[in-house]
C-alpha cells in the first residue's frame, strides 16, 4: 500500500500537502510516531533521501533506546511507521491551530490505514494537540492532558485500547542540543518497544 495514493484519495485539495510516498505493508506496522510537521524540502523528510534532516535525529534516538538501525527502512522493519500531524510546511514560529485542523483529516485516515496499531507516541505538543483534535470528536474529552509533557511521563493513557505515550519531538536542532529531551525520547521508544514485541 502507497500511503501517499491512499491520502490522495481523500479530497481534491489534497495536492497541496505533503504525505509519505512510501510503500507499507499495513498489517506489519505496531507502532505509528507522529512528529510535528513536515520539512519546507520533502527530501528532508523521513521518507525523503538517506540523509535526511528528520533522520539525522531519529536514526541516533533509536540508537540510544538499545536498536541498531541506520536507515527508515530499517525502522520500518521494526513495525515502527513514522508520520508528521501537519503535511504542509509552517510559515510562522508557531503552528495556528486552524493549520492543525486543516490536516486533521488526513492524519486520521493515515493512522486507520494500519489495523495492527498497537502504540502512539506523540513526538511534541503539535502533535498531542492533532491527537487529542481527533478523539475529542469521538470521546468528547482530551486523551492527553494538556499538561508539561515531563509530567504525563508516568502515566498511561489509552485510545481504543491503543496505548499513546507523549513524548518529545523528535526532529530539529533542538532535540540535539537538549540532552535530557533525547535521552526521555529514546526511553519513551524503548517502553513503545516493549509494548510490541
Amino acid at each position: 500500500m502507497n500511503i501517499k495514493k491512499e491520502l490522495e484519495k481523500i479530497n481534491d485539495t489534497s495536492k497541496h500537502f505533503q504525505f509519505n510516498d512510501i510503500d507499507v505493508d499495513p498489517l506489519s506496522i505496531k507502532a505509528i510516531m507522529i512528529n510535528e510537521v513536515v520539512p519546507a524540502d520533502p527530501y528532508q523528510d523521513f521518507y525523503g533521501q538517506y540523509d535526511a534532516d528528520y533522520l539525522k535525529t531519529t536514526i541516533p534516538l533509536f540508537q540510544k533506546a538499545g536498536y541498531n538501525v541506520s536507515s527508515i527502512k530499517d525502522i520500518l522493519d521494526l513495525g515502527v511507521y513514522i508520520t508528521n500531524a501537519v503535511k504542509i510546511p509552517k510559515t510562522e514560529y508557531t503552528i495556528p491551530r486552524e493549520v492543525i485542523e486543516a490536516n486533521l483529516l488526513f492524519l486520521e485516515k493515515e493512522i486507520a490505514l494500519f489495523p495492527n496499531v498497537r502504540v502512539i507516541m506523540l513526538m511534541g505538543d503539535v502533535s498531542k494537540k492533532a491527537f487529542n483534535m481527533i478523539t475529542k470528536k469521538i470521546t468528547k474529552k482530551n486523551v492527553i492532558p494538556a499538561m508539561s509533557t515531563y509530567k504525563l511521563r508516568d502515566s498511561e493513557f489509552y485510545f481504543n485500547d491503543v496505548r499513546i505515550i507523549p513524548s518529545y519531538i523528535m526532529t530539529g536542532a533542538n532535540i540535539l542540543i537538549e540532552k535530557s529531551k533525547f535521552q526521555m525520547a529514546s526511553e519513551d521508544i524503548q517502553t513503545m518497544m516493549k509494548i510490541i514485541y
